[in-house]
């Protein structure tokens, strides 16, 4: 029995367009088609996430990577996804692959409702045996509002349809222990704790928008998750099924053996930060233990203009991250909540309400397998 049973695929932009023409790389779309079309048909449901809709658009406008700010890069989506949809489809017909296309913003992750619509049209593409083709829809979005690198897309899809395996394909073999240009470079094989090898991730590539630490991040979200991550080189033949099969180098980042489900995994992994407050350190160490939630009083700082709802990342005075919850009010409540300790909640905000920012159960402590998130300036509360 096949061990793969649901595999999410990341597809860079470098392996995609020809980085000096900005034209389709035939040779590769040919080569990934056909192996996902012999995973399909040895029973492996999948789910590509593909770049390349940007860099492809690039020569349409008259811009390249070099010399593209926002606005051209929105158009160039707009002008090269057709050309990559029309190039997976082209090649798809070729293997009997039929191909769907799904364009996400961060809001279809962070937003439970749309989150849940998400997930249901995949696997109703599933039972029809479709190919999904995810993307963040970068014609519309902004810095503000985006996912940011479809990486970290990739570890989200892959915890919304609870896929098994997540195979991140790049244009080296996968992580080292020091930048892979250095003399003596070694591949990294296994990962079991991101967190020890992000200091050697800071490369960025000309055209995508992420490097080896999005895909570490990304490789953490997985790994909370139940899913392992298989960073591997994706100029190869069969570049997904050999790697499955251990038929070449790669980096593996295990799978947790407790992952995280429901509301826990929901608070903790994260694309956008909302808001944050720092804590005092005997709420800190409360937080940390579970005991209790968190009130106005235990507030130091608050920073961002989160909404009620929103999760807020929860700082102990030393900048740590020590926990994620959900703001029981808005930042405008908090920080009248905040500065006026002694005054009633009622009196402050004109409703009856406990005055405490994070309930116990809204509440997760991190643990040392998450990669925090650096806290922000924050103003004073």
């Amino acid at each position: 029995m096949n061990k793969f049973k649901r595999v999410v695929i990341k597809i860079g932009s470098s392996l995609l367009a020809d980085q000096s023409r900005l034209t389709p790389r035939w040779a590769f779309l040919q080569r990934i088609m056909e192996d996902i079309a012999r995973l399909r048909g040895e029973g492996v449901e999948v789910v590509l996430c593909s770049s390349g809709a940007v860099a492809l658009g690039m020569k349409m406008i008259g811009v390249t990577p070099e010399t593209a700010g926002l606005r051209d890069k929105q158009a160039a989506a707009a002008c090269g996804m057709p050309l990559l949809m029309g190039a997976y489809k082209q090649i798809g017909h070729e293997y009997d692959v039929n191909i769907a296309q799904i364009l996400v913003t961060l809001g279809d992750f962070e937003d439970h409702p749309r989150f849940l619509n998400t997930k249901n049209t995949l696997h109703r593409l599933f039972r029809a045996n479709v190919l999904p083709i995810i993307n963040e829809n970068d014609t519309i979005t902004t810095e503000e509002i985006r996912v940011g690198d479809n990486d970290r897309l990739a570890a989200k899809v892959a915890q919304m349809v609870q896929a098994d395996h997540l195979v991140i394909l790049t244009s080296v073999d996968g992580l080292y222990d020091r930048n892979p240009s250095e003399p003596g470079a070694k591949l990294v094989e296994t990962v079991h704790d991101v967190s020890e090898y992000l200091a050697v991730t800071e490369t960025v590539s000309t055209l995508g928008t992420g490097g080896m630490f999005t895909k570490l991040q990304a490789a953490n979200m997985a790994q909370n998750s139940g899913c392992t991550t298989l960073i591997a080189n994706g100029e190869a033949d069969d570049p997904v099924s050999s790697v499955l099969k251990g038929l070449r180098p790669c980096t593996t980042c295990v799978a947790h053996e407790a992952p995280l489900t429901g509301l826990p995994l929901w608070l903790s992994e994260r694309l956008h930060m909302a808001g944050s407050i720092v804590i005092n350190a005997e709420t800190a160490k409360a937080v940390a233990d579970g005991v209790r939630g968190i009130g106005r009083e235990d507030v130091i700082s608050l920073e961002g203009s989160f909404a009620k709802g929103d999760v807020l990342h929860i700082y102990d005075e030393e900048g740590k991250e020590r926990a994620r919850g959900l703001s029981d009010f808005s930042a405008d409540e908090a920080a009248i909540l905040v500065r006026n300790l002694e005054v009633p909640v009622r009196q402050l905000l004109g409703y009856h309400s406990r005055a405490i920012l994070v309930e116990l159960n809204n509440l997760i402590s991190l643990d040392e397998r998450h990669i925090p998130w650096d806290a922000p300036q924050a103003s004073s509360g």
